[in-house]
């Protein structure tokens, strides 16, 4: 739609000229409110025919974090699920930047589906030609129709359904619904991470908040499988939140999960578990180890550390008052939180895999100079493929970064 923007008249053939907003959001922006979860297919595609565009293909993540997957509905393109590497879609995706393919036809036109620093899929549509008025109202277009998947998606399965690709057991059912987005990306810090196995996943989880300047992250990891693990990290997540909401500090948090714990499922059940937090204006970095392995600091795309502090006893053991560990963070450092499953699993020569090898891996992943977000994702997939594809134990991957 290069060139004069059109008037909002009718053309010959049918097609309707207006403003962009109009054409584009204006529907859309009339009815957020009230609009039911299956009209945003429609509304979407009737958006993009109306705008010049055809073939609209709303593009979700999968749980594995290995392909983006079609949202079916009314006046969508169907098709199959499509790579995330390797692909127009993929590299719009990740980069969180428009993808053009110029065709015989037009151009196809990939557009990231940005929620709050995180990406929630892609939109695909062909426009016989593309001008920056056009690009600039597809950007905001595209913050919209995220914000609708994100909002609808909390009383409709049919985006779950998309996404999931595998039958899922179900304690992952819980483990996802605990989740917090698995990115977060602001001027001042980035977070991202990553759970395996996705469909099966049990006693791992993560969470974060970011209030005011400073940020609250937290990796948990529950003892044994199946339910009795995703209820314990229900628990224990559960115990964190409130905790943390109550604004108290992280040696009171620690404690707070170990009596929760302690309380619901006596003295042989625990969680292993990682509290951090870091202000992100000055950098200061404080936290408390549980049981987990040290993360790893990650300075000059190289792991130059890790970050040991004093031994703590994992949340429901009855441990006393934890020494809170500190550190300055320089601006780009990278931290990442690990579980000990992704060290414990075993190569299929019976080797375990371990932290050299780990650390071995993020220096070479950290050389391609990637976001977090993606840097995340290849190293998880990366380790599995090095450990045979194995997963028999849970294993989370967090990294944050200060930017």
């Amino acid at each position: 739609m290069s060139g004069e923007r059109p008037s909002a008249t009718p053309e010959p053939g049918g097609r309707t000229h207006g403003t962009g907003e109009d054409l584009l959001w204006g529907p859309l922006l009339d009815r957020t409110q009230e609009l039911p979860p299956q009209m945003i297919a429609p509304l979407v595609a009737d958006a993009v025919r109306r705008f010049g565009g055809r073939d609209p293909v709303l593009l979700l993540q999968d749980y594995g974090q290995l392909v983006l997957a079609p949202l079916h509905g009314r006046g969508l393109t169907a098709g199959e699920p499509v790579p995330i590497d390797a692909s127009p879609a993929g590299e719009a995706f990740l980069r969180g930047v428009p993808v053009e393919e110029p065709q015989e036809d037009g151009v196809r036109m990939y557009l990231p589906l940005p929620d709050g620093g995180d990406q929630v899929g892609v939109l695909a549509l062909t426009l016989d030609a593309v001008d920056e008025d056009d690009r600039r109202l597809l950007r905001v277009f595209c913050a919209l129709v995220a914000d609708l998947l994100v909002t609808k998606n909390a009383f409709t399965d049919r985006i779950f359904q998309a996404r999931r690709l595998q039958p899922m057991s179900v304690a992952a059912e819980i483990q996802w619904s605990l989740l917090p987005p698995l990115s977060m990306t602001v001027p001042l810090v980035a977070v991202a991470g990553i759970l395996e196995p996705a469909y099966h996943v049990a006693g791992d989880s993560f969470d974060y908040a970011l209030n005011d300047d400073l940020l609250h992250v937290a990796t948990i990891d529950a003892m044994g499988h199946g339910l009795d693990a995703a209820t314990m990290a229900t628990v224990a997540i559960g115990a964190y939140r409130h905790a943390r909401r109550a604004d108290i500090g992280l040696a009171e948090i620690y404690a707070f999960m170990d009596r929760a714990i302690a309380e619901q499922f006596g003295p042989d059940h625990f969680v292993t578990a990682q509290m951090m937090r870091l202000d992100t204006v000055t950098g200061h970095l404080q936290w408390v180890n549980a049981g987990h392995p040290a993360p790893l600091l990650i300075r000059g795309r190289l792991v130059v550390e890790r970050l040991e502090s004093a031994p703590t006893l994992p949340v429901g053991f009855g441990g006393e008052q934890p020494v809170i560990s500190e550190r300055r963070l320089r601006h780009g450092d990278r931290v990442l939180c690990f579980t000990d499953g992704l060290v414990e699993e075993r190569a299929p020569g019976g080797e375990q895999f371990g932290e050299h090898q780990l650390i071995d891996w993020v220096n070479r992943v950290e050389r391609s100079d990637t976001g977090l977000r993606t840097m995340v994702r290849m190293l998880s997939h990366v380790l599995k493929e090095e450990r045979g594809g194995r997963t028999s134990d849970d294993a989370t991957l967090f990294a944050i970064e200060w930017r």
